[in-house]
């Protein structure tokens, strides 16, 4: 009598099959986590620039004026001047450690030109993120730039700075 004998395991397509399978999911779910990742980024820009504007506000209230950059841009990234984050050479001048800790920094800055950058004459400014928004297109931005409908940059500013 002889025995038949039966060979347990996968075959090689079954294997590759579910192979495919998990790195469909895994991609699927990477694509998920790096878009929420993303949104993540931009709602802490957002957060960011509404505790410097009031720090600005702050500081505003105690001198009579704005911290001023006498109309250039300063910020914290190598194009705009790699300035401080606090004190008197800071991206918006003198209103850290008084009126906040630290100023923030970009949490994912993208290119040597991209980060928070501040502008005064004194009696107006804009501070904004400055090419660093990832999620948000000038259709759907909560903080938009009013002149620049090519980028979605985010921004506040007073009245007189709306145009700059």
């Amino acid at each position: 009598m002889q025995s038949v004998s039966q060979k347990r395991g996968f075959t090689l397509i079954e294997l590759l099959v579910v192979i495919a399978i998990i790195s469909l999911f895994s991609s699927i779910v990477l694509s998920s986590l790096s878009l929420a990742q993303a949104k993540a980024r931009d709602s802490r820009r957002l957060t960011d620039l509404r505790q410097i504007v009031n720090a600005i506000e702050l500081y505003r209230s105690n001198n009579s004026s704005y911290p001023s950059t006498s109309g250039s841009w300063w910020g914290n990234c190598a194009g705009f001047g790699s300035r401080a984050t606090s004190g008197a050479t800071a991206y918006v001048p003198n209103v850290a450690p008084t009126y906040i800790k630290v100023l923030p920094t970009d949490p994912k800055p993208i290119a040597p030109n991209n980060c928070y950058l501040y502008s005064s004459n004194g009696s107006d400014y804009m501070i904004m993120a400055y090419g660093t928004v990832e999620t948000y297109s000038s259709a759907n931005n909560p903080a938009p730039r009013p002149f620049d409908t090519n980028e979605a940059d985010f921004a506040f500013y007073t009245a007189g700075a709306a145009q700059w």
